[in-house]
């Protein structure tokens, strides 16, 4: 009897032991993983980048219903991994370079002719990815999301800056997307062809790790 009630004791003890490692191993899923939900871990340092999905614009108008604004149909973002904690979570990344192709974009404003530039300033920005997909990029203390955009006209160059305290998102594994839409702009300056207000949206699709092999798309969990 005392045998038989020995092991039955050392066969809870190992069931409980396989029970507990099953969450741990869960538990250390990270927040970005590569390939698919639960896939390779993003490493902390490990370059992301993304290019607008493809048949989207990114767009700048005059009201968040409207279309008078500026479209551009070639943008991209570069990110780095700062930290990537176990899901469920938040990552958080360093967005060092926002670029939107100038020969790409077009003005339907009265009394503009052309696009010159775009330039996302005051990088780098910080960005938080959670496990909920909620994203967020925020200015450096004391700073502010800005963006520049130069405007050909009959009168020569204008210089419109845009400001926003910070903007929000949405990150999908579906297609392993980031979206903005209608993310709120001020004009800090510029002359009367400069709107006085911009609500940006863009989507940029598939986010890739260009530090692994191959540039496998990111997923979060």
């Amino acid at each position: 009897m005392r045998t038989r009630s020995l092991l039955a004791v050392a066969g809870v003890v190992a069931a409980l032991s396989v029970s507990a490692t099953v969450p741990s191993s869960a538990a250390d899923t990270p927040v970005l993983t590569t390939g698919s939900a639960g896939g390779t871990p993003v490493a902390a340092g490990d370059v992301l980048n993304a290019s607008l999905a493809s048949g989207t614009a990114a767009t700048l108008y005059s009201s968040s219903t409207g279309t008078s604004g500026v479209s551009c149909s070639s943008s991209t973002f570069t990110a780095t991994v700062t930290d990537n904690p176990a899901a469920p979570g938040t990552a958080t990344e360093s967005l060092t370079g926002h670029t939107f192709d100038s020969a790409s974009c077009t003005s339907n404003v009265v009394g503009v002719l052309g696009v010159t530039g775009i330039t996302v300033d005051n990088l780098p920005y910080s960005t938080t990815v959670s496990s909920d997909g909620t994203v967020a990029v925020a200015p450096a203390a004391g700073s502010s999301i800005q963006t520049t955009v130069k405007l050909r006209t009959l009168l020569g160059t204008v210089t419109c800056v845009y400001r926003a305290a910070g903007l929000s998102g949405t990150a999908s594994n579906t297609d392993n997307s980031i979206a903005f839409t209608n993310q709120q702009f001020t004009k800090f300056s510029g002359s009367s062809l400069c709107f006085a207000g911009g609500w940006f949206t863009a989507k940029y699709a598939p986010v890739s790790d260009t530090s692994q092999a191959g540039g496998p798309t990111v997923h979060v969990n």
